[in-house]
């Protein structure tokens, strides 16, 4: 042994701390490198260190000649020019009409179906490592006999990553007294499905909207009527949900105007004025901090004539999709960065006509691996 060597368990502290990118070309070095870096207790503790690695801006959307395409952002001070068009996994090119659901510690969920769109199926994606997997949704809730509601989220304790279906059924009118629920969890780590039988929702709720992954929760916007927004929550470490009152002012606002979003790690909520789907002359974004006490927080309002958010970055600056311009209807949607003290607008570069971006962030890890 070298007089100099560094103790082995000094090395693995210091890789804790290096850069996905780096650690994948390490596993070359040694044996040992490989065995460690390999092992899930050092992925585990890489991954509850993500928050100090880079994080990226996920832009997806469709070309009408190519298909869906999907762009990353390094979110940096130069963040417009640290882009790359991310190379998709064989697994998920077969995917018919995938939806991004959302990101937790590094890996990306998407929701679609088998080539034949005879299975549903979800979709985890590593972007960082090149790695994903693919799991069929249960027959009894496939194509054809439900559409269940996906959620996603790894448990910041486990570093186990975690898919939730969640279906409601009910017999109108009697709503109240036939309401059923009926919730399935897949853990990775055991490959298998599993009922979720205890602390469900105990009222119905009459619409699911798009779900936002945070640290530990997965959110939904929930209209419990036509005229009231609720948020259910799902804990992905206690496996429990929770109803969440909101204010009034949004609370009452009408829920085809009402959106959800994730900004900071933290659940984003904004309303839109007037009657326009999506749209209105005022946006006004909220922010929900998740603690013992809901503190509630108006962030901004900004002018939205023909605009809508699609997005965060992780200083909280809205990403817009600008829809078009009053002098020109015809002119394709761009996506833009949108600084709200200065009403400035950063061009991404990014305009297709007539689909619309989707936008998630996501960090540097070695889940998947």
């Amino acid at each position: 042994m070298c007089e100099y060597e560094i103790p082995f368990h000094i090395q693995e502290e210091i890789m804790k701390r290096l850069p996905v990118k780096s650690l994948i070309q390490f596993r070359s070095v040694s044996k040992a490198w490989k065995s460690l870096i390999d092992s899930s207790e050092f992925i585990a503790a890489h991954s509850l260190r993500c928050h100090t690695h880079p994080q990226h801006l996920l832009v997806s959307y469709e070309d009408p000649e190519e298909g869906i395409k999907y762009v990353s952002y390094i979110d940096g001070d130069t963040f417009r020019q640290q882009r790359s068009l991310l190379t998709v996994p064989v697994s998920i090119k077969g995917l018919k009409k995938p939806v991004v659901v959302g990101s937790s510690h590094g890996l990306l969920c998407l929701y679609g179906s088998d080539p034949e769109l005879t299975t549903k199926m979800v979709a985890l994606w590593n972007p960082s490592i090149r790695k994903s997997i693919v799991v069929a949704v249960p027959d009894q809730l496939s194509v054809g006999k439900s559409n269940p509601s996906v959620g996603f989220g790894v448990c910041s304790v486990t570093s186990d990553p975690k898919i939730v279906l969640i279906t409601q059924s009910w017999d109108d009118p009697n709503i109240e007294t036939s309401y059923r629920f009926k919730v399935l969890v897949y853990n990775l780590s055991s490959g298998k499905w599993r009922n979720l039988s205890t602390d469900l929702p105990a009222k119905p709720v009459r619409d699911w909207s798009p779900v936002v992954v945070t640290d530990r929760f997965i959110y939904s916007h929930s209209a419990g009527s036509s005229t009231h927004n609720m948020i259910m929550s799902f804990d992905v470490t206690n496996e429990t949900f929770e109803s969440i009152d909101l204010p009034d002012t949004l609370a009452h606002h009408h829920p085809v105007n009402f959106f959800i979003s994730k900004v900071r790690d933290s659940l984003a909520m904004f309303k839109y004025s007037g009657e326009i789907y999506p749209g209105g002359d005022i946006c006004t974004v909220w922010m929900m901090e998740h603690g013992i006490q809901k503190l509630f927080t108006k962030l901004f309002d900004i002018k939205t004539p023909h605009d809508f958010i699609v997005g965060f970055r992780k200083n909280g600056i809205p990403i817009i999709q600008v829809t078009y311009d009053d002098d020109d209807d015809d002119e394709p949607p761009r996506l833009v960065v949108y600084e709200p003290n200065s009403e400035h607008n950063n061009f991404l570069e990014i305009s297709v006509y007539p689909f619309s971006f989707n936008v998630n962030s996501y960090m540097e890890t070695l889940l998947l691996l």
